[in-house]
């Protein structure tokens, strides 16, 4: 009987060390989970609304409240001059609904930059800087590199035209860059820059100041004008370059001949009677 019950209280202990073992390792992976847990929390990056577009958006279309949608943005990550306010976007005590001045696909953040203030139209006059004036180029389509240009491109302007009887010396025509990094704001009547395929453009409209326009319309009256697209992640900016035509054969400058220098002639006067000469005598200088 007594080897009965040692039986039963060594099954009993051993059960019960079992049970406390089982416990703690639950209690131990609970804690390893809570800790995961919190330092997860620990690690969220806040968020704000900011509104996107629910669709495709192009330019000139009407902006209305059904075209955006509201997402949580990373507080650190927003886009300058994102919308994060619906009243600010779609003012409750104005009817006039924004306009949009650059094209954007879904999912884009809606800027400041990318559409007009409530009311306003998308004409040129929104997209011009402060100081800036629009001036008009005629191109074809050697000039206006072959229909690639796109609104918001970058480019670069050069003069073919004839100096000689600006320069002394010079002979034929010269090619010079004379503006670098001009922004096309339009290309004909397109100011969207979501053209499809290529189109051969008649004329394109860049932004610039007055005195450059001044250059530009001069330069497009005495010869031609021809463009040259920067690329889109190009900083650099194109030093001054002109080519004639000698620079292009390789034949270097035109040496002007050398001129001969007057010989002098020194004289000394004497008067024979009534009559005064000039008789020529070796200079001492």
């Amino acid at each position: 009987m007594r080897a009965v019950f040692g039986l039963v209280l060594i099954v009993g202990i051993a059960l019960a060390g079992g049970a406390v073992m089982m416990a703690k390792n639950y209690i131990t992976a609970y804690q390893a989970e809570l800790n995961k847990e919190r330092a997860a929390r620990a690690e969220i990056v806040p968020t704000v609304d900011v509104f996107v577009a629910t669709g495709p958006l192009k330019y000139g279309q009407t902006l209305k409240p059904e075209d955006v949608r509201k997402v949580q943005w990373p507080e650190n990550a927003i886009p300058a001059g994102a919308f994060t306010d619906q009243a600010v976007l779609f003012p409750p005590e104005l009817t006039e609904r924004r306009v949009i001045l650059r094209a954007m696909e879904k999912d884009e953040a809606i800027m400041a930059i990318k559409v007009t203030e409530p009311g306003q139209d998308a004409g040129l006059t929104s997209q011009l800087e402060r100081g800036m004036r629009a001036f008009a180029i005629k191109v074809d389509v050697a000039s206006g590199v072959s229909g690639f240009l796109r609104p918001g491109d970058r480019v670069d302007i050069y003069w073919t035209g004839g100096i000689g009887d600006a320069v002394e010396g010079a002979r034929g025509d010269v090619t010079r860059l004379i503006e670098a990094n001009v922004s096309l704001i339009a290309v004909d009547q397109s100011a969207g820059g979501d053209l499809d395929g290529t189109t051969i453009a008649r004329t394109v409209t860049v932004a610039a100041r007055p005195k450059q326009v001044a250059a530009l319309a001069q330069a497009q009256t005495t010869g031609k004008l021809s463009l040259s697209l920067v690329g889109a992640e190009d900083d650099t900016i194109a030093s001054a370059i002109e080519v004639d035509q000698r620079a292009l054969l390789g034949l270097g400058a035109l040496e002007m001949a050398p001129q001969k220098a007057e010989e002098k002639v020194c004289t000394i006067r004497t008067r024979r009677g009534a009559e005064v000469v000039d008789l020529p005598i070796p200079c001492t200088n």
